[in-house]
């Protein structure tokens, strides 16, 4: 893998992004927005918000760095960029390390952005350190990101690269133990709760907002999500196609 042209890929799409205000809305404003109203929707109910809020800090990034990821990703196929791409020696790994660079640059803002928002004006108080809780939802976007990218190369259209959301990450939701404590739930989604990425994001975000030892099993869990980025990058790297179907 050559550096030069990793760098090139990730600055052309910096550079197509900047130019499109419906990615930067998607990526910048839309989880701060959903966090804020979040907020005022459990305006009466501060404690709700306390407990809630630092999941949904590490889960509003990741499904909309993931939708993001896999269209843009997707256009480049189908719009035959790819194609033209794959005519010079770019390597699907050169490729895919670039939009993740393009797309991790990105998740450092977005991270930024919305933890500040929720930790300053929203009033959400954490336990545990700052930097912490600010590298769990980093490491949650840049997640989101990586499965994007890797699930587009099982996608014709947009229409089904959004569908992955609710086939994919939708179940994630329903058993990271958000909604129902994972103990709850029936012995079979227990167990397929542990192999699912999402499930060390809330861990580790719910250990830190509770002030919780970050030994132990907070290191599992960001052991967990640090190795699942590359993973899934290498993964998408395996399966992209250099012809369009």
């Amino acid at each position: 893998m050559k550096g030069r042209r990793v760098l090139a890929t990730a600055g052309r799409l910096l550079v197509e992004i900047r130019h499109d205000p419906r990615t930067l809305v998607m990526v910048m404003v839309v989880p701060s927005v959903l966090m804020t109203l979040l907020r005022y929707a459990f305006s009466g109910q501060r404690a709700v918000f306390q407990h809630s809020g630092p999941a949904v800090l590490a889960l509003f990034p990741f499904t909309a760095m993931f939708v993001v990821a896999s269209i843009s990703m997707l256009r480049e196929r189908t719009g035959g960029t790819l194609e033209r791409l794959f005519t010079s020696p770019l390597r699907n790994s050169e490729l895919l390390g670039g939009y993740s660079l393009a797309f991790g640059s990105l998740a450092v803002v977005q991270a930024g952005l919305t933890a500040s928002i929720a930790l300053g004006p929203l009033g959400l108080d954490v336990a545990g350190p700052l930097w912490a809780i600010l590298g769990m939802a980093l490491l949650s976007s840049l997640l989101g990101s990586s499965l994007g990218l890797f699930l587009s190369a099982f996608a014709r259209t947009e229409f089904q690269a959004v569908q992955f959301l609710p086939a994919f990450v939708l179940p994630q939701l329903l058993l990271c133990g958000l909604f129902v404590p994972r103990d709850s739930m029936a012995a079979v989604l227990h167990w397929i709760s542990w192999a699912l990425p999402l499930t060390y994001a809330l861990d580790g975000v719910s250990r830190v907002s509770q002030g919780a030892n970050l030994s132990g099993y907070f290191v599992r869990d960001l052991v967990v999500l640090a190795s699942s980025v590359p993973a899934a990058v290498v993964a998408g790297a395996l399966t992209l196609r250099r012809r369009t179907p």
